[in-house]
């Protein structure tokens, strides 16, 4: 499997290429991509006729990564992709798709080279703005609590958390993350915010926000926001694994308009 080298990191990387639209799918925080496909959030698994890039963020999966928090933060994230994308794809409009850090990894990156993008597909984004701070808190929290008492006690700590609807029935996983790196990881995502709300307004093209409801990390009302903000957006808000189920599809129909 092929890997690209960014600074600080070495990315793994995949291309699923049918000829087609250059499509490229990311991942949310402590997943990957084979993680994400065991949590039913892989959109991509529906797209045929594309050319589909998946990539492990840096620090996850199979890509690697440095205990460094600000190499974590979600502009640095856009960065690796904006990368990727001139590797890849170079002259290219690419239609973007992702949950949660992926979301925030796209806006990042729409917002500094809005031309780079023919659509995206916005899934579950985290707290932002106002409902961060509370949010960064719980990284921090997280991050201490691996260093002191293993990655086995926060992974426990994290079985009480109850689970949005629309995810009852999806299988037990633990973050694919090197335990070394985990801390680094969750202060990096304290450390980062969407854009200002001013640049999210100039970044106009079509786009989907999947959100669900019942998830403190992943409010409703970042969703709204986003979809108030955002010049040519649809909101649609799964409440059962059934309305989730229908993501592939949403994706595959974004890509065939936009392509």
């Amino acid at each position: 499997m092929p890997t690209f080298v960014v600074p600080g990191a070495e990315l793994a990387v995949e291309l699923s290429d049918e000829g087609g639209h250059p499509v490229v799918q990311l991942h949310g925080l402590t997943s990957s991509r084979a993680r994400d496909r065991v949590l039913h959030l892989d959109l991509g698994r529906g797209l045929s006729g594309t050319r589909l890039l998946r990539y492990d963020a840096r620090g996850h999966g199979k890509s690697t990564g440095r205990k460094v928090p600000e190499d974590y933060r979600w502009e640095n994230l856009a960065e690796d992709l904006l990368r990727l994308l001139d590797q890849w794809f170079p002259g290219e409009q690419v239609h973007g798709v992702g949950p949660s850090m992926g979301t925030g990894t796209l806006l990042h990156a729409a917002a500094r080279e809005p031309d780079r993008f023919a659509g995206l597909t916005l899934m579950v984004p985290a707290t932002a703005w106002e409902t961060r701070a509370a949010q960064a808190a719980n990284y921090v929290a997280a991050a201490a609590l691996i260093e002191t008492e293993g990655v086995g006690a926060f992974i426990a700590s994290a079985r009480g958390v109850i689970a949005p609807p629309a995810t009852v029935g999806a299988p037990e996983t633990v973050p694919d993350v090197a335990d070394a790196l985990l801390p680094s990881l969750f202060r990096g995502a304290a450390l980062s915010d969407l854009p200002a709300r001013e640049s999210l307004t100039r970044i106009d093209v079509p786009t989907t926000i999947l959100a669900w409801v019942g998830d403190a990390a992943h409010p409703l009302s970042t969703a709204e926001s986003l979809a108030a903000l955002l010049p040519q957006s649809t909101l649609t808000v799964a409440h059962t694994p059934d309305d989730v189920q229908t993501w592939p599809k949403i994706l595959s129909d974004d890509v065939a308009r936009r392509g």
